[in-house]
């Protein structure tokens, strides 16, 4: 039988360069770009093994679940871990970050999650750059949900290792991501013993064999029909205008709030303050009393097709999470998820107004 995803021709090394060039316009970045082959986790975790060791101080700060698992990678490595936690309801801010350093002068590695779509926040990556860079710091950022629904500058903002996905705001693949490396991050890999080398997780084996090649070899066969997907995506944000793709997250994520607080029955937003909410998704606190998994169950038999999820782990009590990126930053996509949840309160004998929380979501819709 034929298949249009079947008997491809191959994926060779000029599209795939070209591909990491388009990715790397989508960062505003000059710096070296390399697409690895699995989802960001890959990247993610290879950065962290690649950069850290027993000589490194790391400042970790936790807005949610990935800055845990950070943490966890560091000390794995061997690394001293300075732990910055806040509040998942909130973000870190630029004086929290200042003030480790204060205490801790031998800092050399922070690593920050850029918005947590976990846990429906956002931190202010250009501000907390600024911090990083006056102390001489390496700077790692996950841009993963971020990456589509808000500016992501490396080069502006001083990242030294930026990780992005296709998966959420992009609208493209899971099974593909990329990371921009600075300089500087080459340099802390190349002189680290511990860096992976002939590993899948291996950052520097791109760099020798592919990027100081000439990208004119591919390490291995490439996974094409997510490389492909990749492109089409970043194609379709090109020809919409990142400015555009950025607004409808934005847009999503205040009407989202908005018909929250319209629809009653008990629900509010998790993250407390609007400028610390993340455009990519919106997490919203359960009513005392109702179970937050439950919620979304019963939204979710009302209307299979809404971009509903409970928190995870033990968020899954309190936490709803409208998950309105991509494909999903719609006003329809906001009003159905809000009328699902009208619904479920409605079945636990709360008193909602759709038809309010409706005329919300069209009021901040910009």
């Amino acid at each position: 039988m034929t298949h249009p995803f079947l008997d491809l021709a191959p994926l060779g090394a000029d599209r795939f360069a070209a591909i990491e060039d388009r990715v790397a316009r989508l960062l505003s970045t000059e710096q070296d770009v390399v697409i690895m082959q699995g989802e960001a986790l890959l990247p993610l975790e290879g950065a962290i093994r690649a950069a850290a060791g027993p000589g490194t101080t790391a400042l970790n700060v936790i807005t949610g679940p990935y800055g845990q698992t950070f943490g966890d990678w560091l000390r794995d490595c061997g690394a001293t871990v300075i732990d910055l936690a806040v509040p998942f309801h909130t973000a870190v801010t630029a004086e929290e970050i200042r003030q480790a350093f204060a205490e801790h002068p031998q800092i050399d590695f922070v690593s920050l999650v850029h918005a947590e779509a976990a846990t429906g926040n956002t931190n202010p990556v250009a501000e907390i750059g600024e911090i990083v860079r006056a102390h001489g710091a390496l700077f790692y950022l996950d841009a993963v949900a971020s990456i589509g629904a808000e500016p992501v500058l490396p080069d502006a903002w001083g990242v030294d290792l930026c990780v992005i996905g296709a998966q959420k705001a992009m609208g493209g693949p899971a099974g593909v991501s990329a990371v921009s490396v600075s300089e500087r991050a080459w340099a802390r890999m190349a002189a680290n013993p511990k860096a992976p080398r002939r590993s899948y997780l291996s950052l520097l084996d791109w760099k020798e064999r592919w990027i100081d090649g000439g990208r004119r070899a591919l390490l291995h066969a490439p996974a094409q029909l997510e490389m492909l997907a990749l492109e089409a995506c970043v194609e379709r944000i090109e020809a919409a205008g990142a400015e555009a793709v950025m607004a409808r997250h934005a847009s999503a994520a205040a009407a989202t709030r908005a018909g929250a607080v319209a629809l009653g029955g008990g629900l509010e937003p998790y993250v407390y303050e609007a400028r610390d909410a993340a455009p990519v998704a919106t997490t919203l606190r359960a009513p005392s009393g109702l179970v937050a998994s439950e919620l979304v169950r019963r939204a979710l038999e009302a209307d299979p097709a809404v971009p509903l999820a409970a928190g995870g782990g033990a968020l899954a009590k309190e936490m709803i999470r409208v998950n309105h990126y991509g494909a999903d930053a719609t006003p329809g996509a906001v009003r159905a998820s809000l009328a699902a949840l009208g619904v479920a309160l409605s079945e636990q004998g709360l008193s909602v107004d759709v038809e309010a929380a409706l005329r919300a979501v069209e009021g901040a819709w910009r």
